[in-house]
């Protein structure tokens, strides 16, 4: 790579991190399954992230039924109902996970929890499938009607903007890391400006801006 894809690669690295930080992203993640599953009923609720690399779905946030261990977990991309959901795009309810050729019963077991009844959908940004939702067990009353899937594709969207940041996060550290002991402290840079409040940050990115000023004018 020259000097000028690397410091442009560097850039969108850092400018990713600062955009979107961290620990708001998973702040909002969890609130989205804890909401959802109050909403609902039901007797749990997560949101898988679609990680490509591994072609696997990896639970992001869990409330209720596994939210002790279950984070983290990952399973096939293409198997189960949140299988379908992610290779569709599609929302799905089942009433019935018993009667059901989608449901992977052995996936189920191995979160130590084997539910009855499923509500699913996608979650999209910016047209591009991140994960899914789901809450298992809901109340009947809460799965009764195409409102019901409507307003689960609602915590759909929130869920979406919170994975968006994590994984552009997370791209941005890898980049930063990749670099090597020279970006050490530029990393450590970012890492502070990325968990500072939001008043706060906008004067450290004064302050970059004024550094970056004084070191393009070194090489003019």
């Amino acid at each position: 790579m020259d000097q000028s894809a690397h410091s442009t690669a560097m850039v969108a690295a850092i400018s990713a991190a600062l955009a979107d930080p961290g620990p708001d992203d998973r702040e909002l993640l969890d609130s989205v399954v804890r909401v959802a599953r109050s909403i609902f009923g039901a007797t749990a609720s997560s949101v898988f992230l679609f990680d490509r690399d591994s072609d696997e779905l990896v639970f992001e946030a869990v409330s209720g039924e596994g939210e002790e261990f279950l984070v983290g977990t990952r399973f096939p991309a293409h198997r189960g109902i949140a299988g379908w959901v992610a290779d569709t795009g599609e929302p799905m309810s089942v009433d019935d996970l018993s009667a059901s050729a989608l449901f992977a019963q052995d996936l189920a077991e191995r979160t130590r929890y084997v539910p009855d009844s499923i509500m699913a959908a996608p979650v999209v940004h910016r047209d591009e499938v991140l994960g899914v939702i789901q809450v298992l067990d809901p109340h009947p009353q809460s799965r009764s009607s195409i409102a019901d899937l409507d307003l689960l594709a609602a915590f759909a969207g929130q869920a979406g903007l919170a994975l968006h940041g994590l994984v552009r996060s997370r791209a941005a550290r890898r980049a930063l890391a990749l670099r090597g002991a020279q970006f050490e402290r530029l990393a450590g840079i970012v890492q502070v400006l990325a968990e500072l409040p939001a008043e706060q940050r906008a004067t450290g990115l004064r302050l970059v801006d004024s550094l970056h000023d004084v070191l393009a004018g070194m090489v003019r």
